[in-house]
């Protein structure tokens, strides 16, 4: 039983230093600045560690990226280590909470809806109480950019994040399964016409944001 339980516990560290990695690399490639925001792919990613390993597991996957973000990349220092980890440790947690309890086909599609939203609803809170300090403004300036520019990239950089973990999510278990690195028993759904359509709908939410935002967020910051 021990050298099973070492087994596993070495097999979790792999493929979270593994997808840690990945998250990171992730935020190099897919990554644009709209103003003092910046939107990347890595919190899909550090999603898949909360579906695997569980939600703790994901919020120090969270850390750890943007530790990584802060000590090589950053141009936004402690601020942006907050925020970052803010929003990457509440889509984890959440999606890995929602999950740990359904883990189905269902559950995977509750557990993106619930991160949408509680990330949207954190990052707003937190831009409301943290940005005014970043940017030494008044808080009424924040305010003020509430609905035209905080909730609605907020809001797509957290729906095309939660798609993009739908679509990743079978494609990275099936290969770390054939690695003999997760159980057969850690993927939440196999390949159905119920997949693919869930996958369809996610790459139109990802294509419906991103045109939201090149077309909306980059007016907002040019009037601004």
């Amino acid at each position: 039983m021990k050298s099973s339980k070492k087994s596993f516990d070495a097999r979790s560290l792999a493929v979270t230093a593994m997808l840690c990695a990945l998250a990171y690399v992730a935020m190099f490639v897919f990554k644009f600045k709209v103003g003092f925001l910046t939107f990347d792919f890595k919190d899909a990613i550090i999603s898949i560690v909360s579906l695997i390993n569980g939600p703790v597991m994901g919020i120090v996957s969270a850390f750890v990226v943007a530790l990584l973000e802060l000590v090589t990349v950053s141009d936004t220092g402690l601020y942006g280590f907050i925020m970052n980890f803010l929003s990457s440790g509440v889509f984890a947690l959440s999606v890995g909470l929602v999950y740990k309890y359904k883990r189905s086909f269902v559950g995977a599609l509750l557990a993106a809806v619930t991160a949408v939203f509680s990330v949207t609803a954190v990052m707003l809170l937190a831009n409301l109480f943290i940005t005014p300090y970043y940017m030494g403004v008044e808080r009424d300036v924040v305010i003020g950019m509430l609905a035209s520019m905080l909730l609605p990239f907020n809001l797509c950089k957290s729906l095309m994040n939660a798609a993009l973990m739908l679509i990743i999510y079978k494609p990275l278990t099936t290969a770390l399964r054939k690695a003999h690195l997760v159980k057969a028993s850690s993927t939440p759904y196999g390949f159905s016409l119920k997949t693919l359509l869930m996958i369809i709908g996610a790459v139109i939410v990802i294509i419906l944001s991103a045109l939201f935002l090149i077309l909306h967020m980059e007016g907002t910051f040019n009037i601004i």
